[in-house]
């Protein structure tokens, strides 16, 4: 699910620092939620759903289990 993050920012031409800026959190604090070694809050898969303008389902839900 956390590769689809990853996914959309490289697609949407975006550095971890400007995904860090557009949220207001740190850079170090990002790589870490796309890296799977930080918990992902509800507020913030909200608000990275709408960076990239989909549902959070469409970017963190894994259907393929």
């Amino acid at each position: 699910m956390y590769k689809k993050l990853k996914y959309l920012r490289i697609k949407n031409q975006y550095t971890t620092k400007v995904m860090a800026e557009k949220l207001g959190i740190s850079k170090p604090f990002y790589s870490q939620l796309e890296n799977q070694n930080r918990r992902l809050s509800y507020e913030m898969a909200i608000k990275i759903s709408q960076i990239f303008k989909l549902k959070p389902d469409d970017i963190f839900y894994d259907d393929h289990k």
